[in-house]
């Protein structure tokens, strides 16, 4: 939830953030050393993190794994490619999105639900929550099919009860 003191990057990784200004490199490192503490816990070794096609993390041999940082916080999930296909993950604050933003990232199916979510559990800001999930799933989709997946490409189901989500592509 910070960016504690004394977080490093090895050295190819600096490479790709040096231009950066001060807060996307706090970001950039503590999001790696939350990868490389996943990392540990799969026994794996502390190594750099490069960013491949369209920035997705470039994980050891053996590794998937997902990467997300908002204001406020990073995470990084991790698994055995040998357990798991592929990993999305992805944060966002509680906020709502701006204004025209919902139309681009959604298909009618999802804000014909955003509407029944809202009015049931109105603190919750579920607009920004399905941007989230959009992103979650383009994150697990890419590495895996190296392909872009769009917005309208995946619709997205909310369960609240039991705080998942379900996504259907719309492309094969």
């Amino acid at each position: 939830f910070a960016d504690p003191p004394g977080g490093r990057l090895f050295p190819q990784e600096m490479a790709i953030v040096a231009e950066a200004v001060d807060k996307r490199r706090r970001e950039f490192t503590t999001a790696r050393n939350c990868a490389r503490t996943a990392l540990s816990t799969l026994g794996v070794p502390p190594a750099a993190i490069l960013t491949g096609e369209r920035g997705a993390p470039q994980w050891p041999p053996g590794i998937v794994g997902s990467i997300t940082h908002c204001a406020g916080y990073r995470a990084a999930a991790v698994a055995r490619s040998d357990a798991i296909v592929t990993v999305g993950v992805d944060a966002e604050p509680n906020e709502r999105l701006p204004d025209g933003v919902l139309g681009a990232v959604s298909i009618a199916a999802e804000r014909d639900m955003l509407v029944s979510l809202m009015e049931r559990w109105p603190g919750v800001c579920w607009d920004r929550l399905l941007f989230s999930d959009k992103e979650s799933v383009y994150k697990a989709w890419f590495p895996h099919a190296r392909r872009w997946l769009g917005f309208a490409d995946a619709e997205i189901t909310v369960s609240p009860v039991d705080g998942t989500f379900h996504a259907r592509l719309l492309v094969p």
